[in-house]
């Protein structure tokens, strides 16, 4: 099939273009990543009219070409690169039709650019609800640009638009902003330099050089005449009020008001939902539904998973010759992949409601709603949502910090996220304070148990805004005074492109964090398999023949057992578990909660798998007349120092491994998924170093204080 014109699809947050972009590509849509930047970049591939083929990409919003972060930088650089290779042949810039103004200005800048554009008007439909109109006729005939009316939501005038495509426009020949002359001793050598017919493109370099990063810049403007750009920002606002000039003449040409203002549906639901209480105990209703989901019904999905990758890892060993290349694939690579893909249903969920909330224009409301409280912090109302998702799960939780426009603010959210209390940690707060905490209801219906299992979360929020406090004021961050953010009108979410969206998410995160998964999943089956050649051999030698002449599948499983937590003893990983031993010594752990310690590095849950293999609790023990984790429970409480005949496991390991757990950095999913977006190894290992030295010396005053 014969190529077309490579397409860029532009336009402001919340106008639809994504919506558009879903649907015409559809699933034939790939992800990837701007070089050196942490944004997205979507590209598919769509059927034109006159059988030809286009690449369709969807370039992050932006509110104009003077950038204020670094999803709306991307835009511009891609826009005003030749050399970029996916600099567009034909932009197709989508607006807003119920808010014509503020998309214009970007839609003019544009076509300053010298590149044929077509302004594809959504949400024209709405307009009826509204009593207004638009002359789509007039408004091309005013803009010297093709103008199509489209409803992305509802897929109305997307042949029109593929029409005008294939018709492949020409830029415009007058510029919309001239630039004044007197600008000429600076303009001409920079366009000169960068090979430009683009008087505008010079411009934009005047005014914001430190945006075209792919440009030696300094040479550019060493030219005389620097004295007219003592004042950039001046000339910025000077151009904006003159395009804003014109732009005010073409809306009130084009658009017709209602005789009768409506009372708008947004304007009443903003009655309730932005209401200085209301609006909170909405937003908390709202929070327990998703949590819900995403800690009782992604249950049945994740154990589904789990039961069939045990299943089909068992039928790979029945098939597949034994040695030690089978262990290494099945128990290290498979398992690892395991360990990735079980967070897909909490992934998918989480994006699934956030999706719903952002294309119906609550999103806004939650930020605006929360911004107050967490400012002095040294975070805005964009911080909440990572913050309120790391309760599920930090992984996508840390992809969501990415809509930050303020990189330190993004980097603070990025740095305490984790220190909320995850799903993961469920198993291991579960465990431990069963164990510990009495099965005690105060006033007959409010549990003991469920008090501090609910301590716990509120711990990890606490200390996450102290950190952040302690963060910015190290960096001596100021977070702006003033917050401004758009409160759309509210809509129905369209629910293929919720779908596609967590179909992408979810993608996105196997296959990029689950590289780096596998490798240290593998690592750390070596460590937990191999040993010391003589005392592995021992062993097998001592339990051989028990297990041949046991009676009795059940005692065969305990024999097994047994054997295998004194191979994990003498393994490598056990050495490395005796070799922490006196450095964990103060908080009250043990050789054995050091291997735990090390194991759950790969997930925090994987925890309890080990205390089950140390202890020789397998499957059968598990579950016993005790309830869950009750055969586990016994053995751990039963566990003595042999040197001195008392208890490994009393209240203040408990409480002390409990705080450990809510503070460590014990997932190398979360380390994974925060190299990807901060691109910053150092960043990585910051959050390591400081999320551990947190975790021990909180878990050692706890310690020392109940002992």
């Amino acid at each position: 099939m014969q190529a077309g014109p490579k397409i860029a699809l532009v336009g402001n947050p919340n106008c639809g273009k994504t919506s558009l972009f879903n649907v015409l590509t559809g699933l034939r849509q790939k992800v990837g990543n701007f070089p050196g930047v942490t944004v997205d970049r979507k590209a598919g591939q769509i059927a034109l009219p006159d059988g030809k083929e286009s690449t369709l990409i969807d370039l992050p919003g932006t509110y104009s070409l003077y950038p204020h972060a670094e999803d709306e930088l991307v835009a511009t650089s891609v826009l005003a690169n030749r050399q970029d290779k996916d600099h567009p042949d034909l932009v197709v810039l989508v607006a807003d039709a119920t808010n014509l103004r503020r998309s214009l200005l970007l839609c003019t800048q544009v076509m300053d650019l010298g590149l044929p554009v077509i302004l594809a008007l959504n949400m024209a439909d709405l307009l009826e609800k509204e009593g207004r109109s638009l002359n789509a006729k007039l408004l091309a005939k005013q803009l010297g640009i093709p103008v199509v009316v489209i409803s992305a939501l509802k897929g109305l005038g997307i042949q029109q638009l593929l029409t005008a495509v294939t018709q492949m426009p020409i830029a415009p020949k007058e510029p919309f902003f001239k630039v004044p002359a007197v600008f000429d001793p600076l303009l001409v050598p920079v366009i000169k330099k960068i090979d430009t017919a683009s008087r505008y493109l010079g411009w934009l370099l005047l005014m914001r050089p430190e945006n075209f990063r792919w440009l030696d810049s300094d040479p550019i403007l060493s030219a005389d005449g620097h004295h007219l750009l003592d004042d950039p920002e001046g000339l910025i606002n000077n151009e904006m009020a003159l395009r804003y000039d014109r732009i005010n003449d073409i809306v009130d040409a084009v658009e017709q008001s209602p005789i009768h203002p409506i009372n708008r549906i947004s304007d009443r639901l903003d009655r309730v939902l932005l209401h200085p209480v209301g609006g909170y105990v909405v937003f908390v209703l709202l929070l327990g539904i998703i949590f819900q989901s995403i800690f009782a019904w992604a249950s049945y999905p994740m154990d589904a998973i789990d039961a069939g990758f045990a299943w089909a890892g068992e039928g790979m060993k029945a098939i597949a010759p034994a040695g030690w290349l089978t262990d290494l694939l099945i128990d290290g690579a498979w398992s690892g992949l395991a360990g990735i893909v079980i967070f897909v249903p909490q992934i998918a969920m989480l994006f699934f409601f956030i999706s719903l909330l952002e294309d119906s224009g609550y999103m806004s409301r939650v930020v605006f709603l929360m911004d107050r409280i967490v400012r002095p912090f040294g975070f805005s109302g964009k911080s909440v949502i990572p913050l309120i998702g790391g309760m599920a799960c930090a992984v996508p939780s840390v992809m969501m910090a990415r809509t930050i426009p303020n990189r330190t603010e993004r980097l603070i959210t990025i740095m305490v996220t984790p220190l909320m209390s995850c799903s993961a940690r469920i198993p291991v707060y579960v465990l431990l304070i069963s164990m510990f905490v009495p099965e005690e209801y105060i006033w007959g219906f409010i549990s003991l148990q469920g008090l501090v299992m609910a301590g716990m979360y509120f711990l990890g929020f606490f200390m996450a805004l102290i950190v952040a406090w302690v963060i910015k004021t190290v960096s001596k961050y100021k977070s702006g005074g003033i917050f401004v953010t758009e409160l759309p009108i509210y809509r129905l979410p369209r629910m293929r492109n919720t779908l596609l969206t967590m179909f992408h998410k979810s993608r996105t995160f196997v296959v990029e964090a689950g590289k780096i998964i596998i490798v240290i999943s593998i690592v750390l089956w070596f460590l937990k398999v191999y040993g010391p050649a003589s005392k592995m051999q021992a062993i097998d030698g001592k339990y051989a023949p028990q297990i041949e002449l046991a009676v009795g599948d059940s005692l065969k499983t305990v024999l097994s057992d047994q054997m295998a937590a004194e191979k994990l003893q003498v393994s490598y990983a056990g050495m490395l578990g005796h070799a922490m031993e006196p450095v964990i010594r103060p908080l009250g752990f043990d050789w054995k909660i050091g291997i735990a310690l090390l194991s759950s590095f790969a997930a925090r849950e994987v925890f309890v798998g080990t205390m089950a293999t140390l202890y020789g609790a397998g499957e059968a023990a598990a579950d016993d007349e005790e309830g869950k984790f009750g055969g586990l429970r016994a053995r751990m409480k039963a566990e003595v120092y042999p040197e001195t005949g008392l208890p490994v496991y009393t209240t203040p390991v408990a409480f002390s491994l409990l705080v450990f757990y809510a503070f460590a950095m014990q997932c190398m999913s979360t380390l994974a998924v925060v190299k990807r977006e901060t691109g910053s190894w150092k960043m990585t290992l910051v959050m390591l170093v400081y999320m551990t030295g947190l975790a021990y010396g909180a878990s050692l005053l706890v310690y020392q204080f109940f002992s």
